[in-house]
């Protein structure tokens, strides 16, 4: 067995401290709010003992085939029956219920999925210093595409 000589790069080390920190971050902030709502702290918008009556229904409705009767989904009978919104809470929606302990738990979890965006985002000057222009092109890509992902204008289906 040989033993390896490869050693981590300076954009490579920065990439990994955001991410730990994030990841550390996201995790406590998963743990505090999930205690704020579980111990009724926040009220929810669903109220927790209410919650298992609907874990039967799927995602998403359907509507009826000639084989199946329309089914209406987990998203929507929340809707009619607690948020009373236009549409069921799908994408961003959620954060203009942020102050209901349930919704609250989605802040640490886009926190953890955004994390990497940072990353990228943070490792692009080193890249474009040492002269690594097609890396930092990468980076810059990728932050583009993730947010462009996550920011919900490019969606299909609902």
């Amino acid at each position: 067995m040989t033993q390896s000589n490869i050693q981590a790069t300076e954009e490579q080390v920065l990439y990994a401290k955001i991410l730990e920190k994030g990841m550390y971050f996201g995790l406590a902030l998963m743990f505090i709010t999930f205690a704020l709502y579980v111990f009724g702290v926040m009220k929810p918008a669903i109220p927790l003992d209410q919650l298992a009556n609907y874990w039967h229904l799927p995602v998403t409705s359907h509507e009826a085939t000639a084989d199946h009767e329309a089914v209406v989904g987990y998203i929507e009978k929340m809707n009619q029956e607690y948020l009373h919104e236009e549409q069921g809470i799908t994408g961003w929606a959620w954060v203009k219920f942020v102050g209901k302990g349930d919704f609250l738990n989605f802040i640490p979890i886009a926190i953890l999925s955004g994390v990497t965006i940072l990353c990228y985002g943070a490792i692009v000057p080193g890249l474009f210093r040492r002269g690594d222009t097609a890396y930092a092109v990468m980076a810059i890509v990728e932050v583009l595409i993730l947010s462009l992902a996550a920011s919900g204008l490019l969606t299909v289906g609902h």
